[in-house]
């Protein structure tokens, strides 16, 4: 499909917009995960949590795309956008009225994740027909920079903002952050591709199901890229959960607040720029599969080093996380190549 010669204008409205979305959706995940941990200490609750947001992408990814190609982008990523706006907005009048309880941020976090799955997918597709081959990947480079900046700033950021006012307040930033990105896809067209000649005439569910076998066919009959699909299933059911229960460490080990949280996830943050930054330097070494392994590796090393940090040298945990997230840069980074 020919994209507009215009077409950063258009692009770059709906970009900011989600650029801003993302941002108070770190801040209040930040904040729920924090009240979590300081209402229960309780590294089940934080585990449940986790899990909860994790069963809409591994029950619906295969699935997603799919659905993608035949839904109506623009009207997804609007749909999603006001689900999690109309949520957080819920969320704002149980922490004010002081009804919130455990089971409300499950409900949450399967809602929140839910609208992620749908919305991401769509935004992707919807970059390669808006933005022309050749700014691809300019555009590609500008998320992952996007993405660690966010990881760097929102976890200090949210720290400070449950300073200086209540939950509730910091929840609302997000409702208006959803907003921001809802407004700009009312006013930009997103090009829809057409449907494929052998789905015309299909049933809808038969058809989703043939391109979904077709999908697995194809990782299934390429034994490289399997083993790299069953690799990173392995390196994130262990290394995940260990992520997850930062903040356990920080309040149980560490005696540190919010703000200590902030800073070992500002650290992660500073690693995956700092590694991406290396491997667009750099390139990598010519077989990628070498570059991956050495980052799994030294993501390994990252992780134990956080494990073995004494209580009193919490600036080592968050050398050791910094450490870990270049790592898993080039891990990623190579994979994805």
């Amino acid at each position: 499909m020919k994209q507009s010669r215009n077409w950063a204008v258009p692009f770059f409205t709906i970009w900011t917009g989600q650029a801003f979305s993302l941002l108070g959706s770190r801040l209040a995940q930040f904040a729920l995960v924090w009240w979590v941990t300081e209402t229960t200490g309780s590294a089940t609750v934080l585990a449940t949590a986790t899990l909860a947001a994790l069963l809409p992408e591994v029950l619906l990814g295969p699935f997603v795309g799919a659905l993608v190609d035949r839904w109506n982008r623009r009207r997804m990523m609007m749909i999603a956008d006001g689900c999690i706006a109309l949520l957080s907005l819920w969320v704002v009048y149980l922490f004010w009225s002081g009804s919130i309880q455990v089971w409300h941020i499950y409900l949450i976090m399967v809602a929140r994740s839910l609208g992620g799955v749908f919305h991401w997918p769509a935004m992707q597709s919807s970059t390669s027909l808006m933005v022309p081959k050749e700014q691809l990947a300019r555009v590609a480079g500008m998320n992952q920079t996007l993405f660690g900046a966010l990881n760097i700033v929102a976890p200090p950021l949210g720290a400070l903002l449950m300073s200086l006012m209540p939950l509730y307040s910091v929840m609302a930033i997000d409702v208006v952050t959803a907003l921001m990105a809802i407004v700009p896809l009312a006013f930009v067209t997103i090009p829809q591709p057409a449907a494929p000649a052998e789905r015309l005439g299909a049933s809808p569910f038969r058809s989703l199901w043939t391109d979904v076998k077709a999908g697995f066919g194809y990782i299934w009959n390429w034994k490289g890229l399997l083993g790299v699909c069953l690799l990173a299933m392995l390196l994130n059911f262990f290394v995940s959960p260990a992520m997850q229960l930062l903040p356990i460490l920080v309040t149980t080990h560490f005696k540190g607040a919010a703000l200590q949280l902030g800073w070992l996830e500002s650290g992660w943050g500073v690693g995956l720029l700092s590694g991406g930054l290396i491997l667009a330097v750099f390139g990598g070494f010519k077989r990628r599969i070498v570059m991956g392994m050495l980052g799994i590796i030294g993501l390994g090393i990252g992780v134990f080093l956080v494990g073995l940090t004494p209580a009193q040298l919490f600036p080592m945990a968050i050398g050791g996380l910094f450490f870990g997230g270049v790592m898993n840069a080039l891990c990623n980074g190579s994979f994805m190549a």
